[in-house]
């Protein structure tokens, strides 16, 4: 079932994967992002029927992926690990027991507009439902952003329920992925937060870096490195392959305008569930300036279940990846549970 905008697309997108990193603006990058499954394995030369028949086409929750992205993949591999992160196959229909829509308790989590609390002096905001890719193991793939993040007209609201708190002492802006709101609008809400007293950290949980790495671009760095608070980004990588030099490079800048980086990683089935792999990873983040930071055993959310990895397997990769890195470049084997007041380490 390949289209003809799936044939143009093939020759249009050589070009993309030249280029994007050649001074495109990061907003027409993401306009020409792949949002066709079709589309995607013609890219990569699988169109044969045994490869389309296996494709998903959900109503929700749809298939959309950089090229930028795409060009890491290898090509005529089925198998590539940034491939299956994002491309919508039919085992996310299988109906599994204890996934469900929203595994970590964000819902019950919300105190006000926009605003989540789970752990002691740290506060979430849910600033967009916006990405720039959809992964398909999204702990968040289900959630009702048109309901709960900050409304425009109620920001003040939002801004006050920090305001009067002060043993928060840490916003987290998340989503969605906060790099996704121009910057016109993020850095008034930036500016705004830091202006609170008591808060003392601003983190920034973003994939932007490793899937739009033009995003990172001289006008978001001005405004960044302005702001008069200690910043923490969490990118959030799952693959040395993730990051090429592009990548690396805007992780660099992001570095030199003053933010700590670390990393997220989400142990995967078939992706990246070896020690070869995970240590690929740690070192690639080093060179980046980036610190392993936590590896997830997976969030049961409904149509991910094909990714779980087993947790004996998950607890003696880490053993074994403790036997070849050093301590820096370990991640911390983590898991979230619905209630609980912080992650809890899986020994």
């Amino acid at each position: 079932m390949i289209t003809a905008k799936a044939l143009k697309v093939k020759d249009e997108s050589q070009d993309n994967l030249h280029t994007y990193s050649n001074g495109i603006s990061w907003q027409r990058a993401l306009a020409n992002a792949v949002r066709d499954p079709y589309e995607l394995l013609q890219c990569l030369g699988l169109s044969d029927d045994k490869y389309e028949k296996q494709l998903y086409l959900p109503d929700n929750f749809k298939l959309l992926v950089p090229h930028s992205y795409i060009a890491k993949m290898k090509k005529g591999d089925w198998n590539d690990p940034l491939l299956k992160q994002v491309l919508p196959i039919q085992d996310e229909k299988k109906s599994v027991a204890g996934f469900v829509a929203d595994p970590v308790g964000d819902l019950n989590a919300v105190i006000s507009s926009g605003v989540l609390q789970k752990y002691q002096g740290r506060v979430l905001l849910i600033t967009t439902g916006a990405c720039a890719v959809h992964c398909r193991y999204c702990f968040r793939r289900h959630f009702p952003y048109a309901s709960s993040m900050p409304d425009k007209d109620k920001w003040q609201e939002t801004l006050a329920s920090i305001q009067n708190d002060k043993s928060i002492h840490e916003v987290i802006l998340s989503g969605g992925d906060p790099l996704m709101i121009p910057d016109d609008r993020l850095q008034a809400m930036c500016e705004d937060i830091v202006k609170i007293p008591h808060i003392k950290t601003l983190r920034v949980h973003t994939r932007i870096p490793v899937f739009l790495p033009e995003r990172i671009n001289e006008t978001f760095l001005a405004w960044a490195t302005a702001l008069p608070i200690q910043k923490v980004m969490v990118i959030h990588a799952n693959h040395a392959n993730e990051l090429d030099q592009v990548v690396g490079e805007s992780l660099a800048k992001l570095h030199e305008a003053d933010f700590t980086l670390l990393n997220q990683s989400v142990l995967l089935k078939g992706i990246n569930d070896s020690v070869e792999s995970l240590s690929a990873l740690s070192h690639r983040l080093f060179s980046s300036k980036v610190l392993p930071y936590y590896l997830h055993q997976l969030d049961k959310v409904e149509g991910a279940a094909h990714f779980e990895v087993d947790r004996e397997k998950a607890i003696k990769l880490l053993k074994d990846l403790k036997k070849c890195l050093p301590g820096y470049l370990t991640p911390r084997l983590v898991e979230e549970i619905s209630g609980e007041r912080s992650k809890l380490a899986i020994e």
